[in-house]
């Protein structure tokens, strides 16, 4: 399937169709996993806070320290690979992030592995 994509730097739209390869890459990790879970049962963009705080729980360790862990990798590591793949669109100023069409790609993939993930 391909579709229209913002690119993250631009406003220059690219057509994203993922390789299987880069498919199991984003998959690869439990974070990006739950964010994309978490994205796709949410209508409209969510705060990156929420996003870490359900994390946390879902990782049964909801302390401040450990929401911080999670924020910082979310912003630094697994949402820009999320961006730059197009799957999801990340407003850094407003902390707000939004799955995008081409997360349609990754859905299948990871309705296999979610309830193993969320147990």
């Amino acid at each position: 399937m391909k579709t229209e994509t913002p690119n993250a730097s631009t406003s220059i739209t690219a057509t994203v169709e993922l390789t299987p390869t880069t498919i199991f890459d984003l998959l690869a990790s439990d974070h990006r996993r739950y964010t994309l879970h978490y994205l796709s049962q949410k209508v409209g963009a969510i705060s990156l806070g929420d996003l870490a705080e359900q994390i946390a729980i879902w990782e049964d360790t909801p302390t401040y320290e450990q929401y911080e862990r999670i924020l910082t990798g979310l912003h630094h590591t697994h949402l820009p690979q999320l961006v730059a793949a197009g799957i999801v669109h990340y407003d850094i100023e407003a902390e707000l992030i939004e799955l995008l069409e081409t997360a349609d790609q990754l859905l299948p993939h990871l309705k296999l592995v979610a309830p193993a993930d969320l147990q």
